[in-house]
């Protein structure tokens, strides 16, 4: 059942299942809660109360604010947090994972540890070089046509690309879902804007002092070279903070691709930090 939490700007929608220690989840852009569809389950059955989140501007949250930078994400999350009334484990995947940095370093009392998927936490350096990689360059034009033209077909083609083989089966069905949300009215245009927001997470890196694990896949077509990426955000925490966990064939949904696999490195991940 969505329930609705009211903060500075809009409405954010989320969903609580299960009971235990909390876990809040929060997806990437142009997506809704439904991106956690596989992992819930597992989770809840590995004894969490897991909260997926729909970020400011999509799924059922309000889908017009002042702004959609990471920080403006991660002050959503500590007020949520709060109201569930936190400690919480925070996964963020993509822009969130960003978002779930600055929460860390904001507000560590309401952090046990953070799990960040493909995380867009470090300002993004480009390379020509990386253009050579056909993964890298098709991602890059289909997004480009997203940020320019408010293209959803290229946000579908984006996706697509994202997201190789394995697929779940209902994949065809989730791409419809996320296209018919962003047919709203303001919800590509939220989508746009996040695609445009300042890079304002990676100046937070060595704020951080929880435990954080870093997921990379090697297929994300969003890095010329995601392995260095995982490696740069791991080396900018504080010594000893983070960790790098890689998925061969993954591109940057992990999450969907390989939920078991997954899952199996966060409940892993969050073993040790208790021991």
């Amino acid at each position: 059942m969505t329930e609705f939490l009211n903060v500075d700007g809009g409405t954010i929608a989320y969903q609580v299942s299960g009971a235990g220690p909390l876990m809040v989840l929060v997806h990437g852009i142009g997506q809704s809660r439904d991106a956690y569809r596989f992992v819930v389950p597992d989770l809840v059955a590995a004894g969490h109360r897991v909260a997926t989140v729909d970020l400011r501007g999509s799924g059922e949250s309000s889908a017009t604010w002042p702004s959609y930078t990471r920080t403006d994400i991660a002050d959503d999350l500590i007020a949520l947090i709060e109201h569930l009334g936190g400690p919480a484990v925070l996964v963020g995947h993509s822009i969130s994972g960003g978002a779930a940095t600055i929460v860390a370093a904001k507000a560590p009392s309401l952090v046990t540890a953070v799990v960040e998927l493909a995380p867009f936490t470090r300002k993004v350096e480009y390379a020509l070089g990386d253009l050579r990689r056909s993964r890298y360059r098709r991602g890059a034009l289909a997004i480009s046509a997203v940020a320019l033209f408010g293209s959803r077909r290229q946000w579908r083609r984006y996706l697509e690309i994202a997201t190789p083989d394995p697929r779940p089966a209902d994949w065809a069905a989730s791409l419809d879902r996320t296209e018919a949300m962003l047919r709203e009215p303001g919800r590509m245009k939220a989508l746009r804007k996040q695609m445009n927001s300042a890079a304002d997470a990676g100046a937070q890196l060595g704020n951080v002092h929880r435990p954080v694990l870093v997921v990379m896949g090697t297929l994300d077509p969003d890095w010329g070279d995601p392995l260095a990426e995982g490696e740069a955000v791991v080396a900018a925490l504080p010594a000893g903070v983070g960790r790098l966990e890689v998925i061969p064939g993954a591109g940057h949904y992990p999450q969907v691709q390989f939920p078991a696999k997954v899952v199996g490195l966060i409940l892993s991940f969050l073993a040790s930090v208790r021991a």
